[in-house]
């Protein structure tokens, strides 16, 4: 595929700015960074003319597997503070796994737009109830436990695998409103991103293998380039974004994650209905 090398040079920014932005996030929201990655990926493939049927499904690859350094860089920052709740991360990690294989291989049916609008979709509804929800507020008395517990981060894992973000735009939520407070449910999270990113890079990367229309530099539905470029950067970057979550008030990182959200799926909705 022949590439404008001005393109070229502004997919290289566009990927470092990310990069930066996406480890900052990561530690500071839990989300794994591809709330950002996804939506700059894809614009960014389009612009230098990879096959738009395939832009989505290399963003969503790609994110899944920088987070994977991201998740590790921001987990044991957040580990250090002891932050993390290793109880519950035992209890959820197989059925998140599972999840995310789940997602990878579902997004393999779907096209560019329904992926685009799928991710939308559930980051508005998010970023709606982070809105509305009062502060210290909870829907629950607490996490369900044993098998009927199951459900929750098994579908986690699916949907954060299928739109390529670490898992912290639904653990944040889900365990704020069973009463965890906004810092342990951000670290915890973290930690999960790691069980949702490898397997379903992984899992995008087998989907995609061999596909004609995947441009230079790739292993599937996962840009070798775009990982290069983004996954130092979020790895240097995530323990910054650790050392704000700790002094930063739960408020404002609630308004900060429910704004990213919004903007990102005002951007997305409008890619897939354009």
């Amino acid at each position: 595929m022949d590439v404008n090398w001005m393109d070229f040079t502004y997919l290289i920014a566009a990927l470092a700015a990310a990069g930066v932005a996406a480890g900052i996030l990561a530690g500071l929201l839990g989300v794994g960074g591809g709330i950002v990655i996804v939506p700059v990926l894809f614009s960014s493939l389009l612009l230098v003319g990879v096959d738009p049927a395939i832009c989505m499904h290399i963003a969503v690859g790609t994110s899944l597997m920088t987070i994977v350094a991201t998740s590790l860089s921001s987990a044991r920052a957040h580990h250090r503070r002891g932050a993390i709740d290793w109880t519950l991360a035992k209890r959820w990690a197989l059925a998140i796994a599972l999840g995310a294989v789940a997602g990878g291989l579902v997004a393999r049916f779907l096209d560019s737009q329904e992926l685009s609008l799928f991710f939308a979709i559930v980051a508005m509804a998010v970023a709606i109830y982070l809105t509305v929800r009062k502060e210290g507020s909870q829907l629950f008395a607490g996490l369900p436990k044993g098998a009927k517990a199951q459900p929750i981060p098994l579908l986690i894992g699916f949907v954060s695998s299928l739109i390529g973000i670490g898992g912290g735009t639904f653990t944040v939520p889900v365990l704020s409103s069973c009463g965890y407070p906004v810092r342990n449910a951000v670290a915890t999270s973290s930690f999960f991103g790691l069980l949702i990113s490898l397997p379903g890079a992984l899992t995008f990367m087998a989907s995609g293998w061999g596909d004609p229309r995947l441009p230079p530099l790739s292993l599937g539905y996962v840009s070798l380039l775009g990982f290069v470029i983004i996954a130092p950067l979020t790895t240097l970057a995530a323990p910054w974004g650790a050392r704000m979550a700790h002094v930063v008030s739960p408020n404002i990182l609630r308004r900060l994650f429910a704004i990213f959200l919004a903007l990102t799926a005002i951007k997305m909705g409008y890619s897939a209905l354009a």
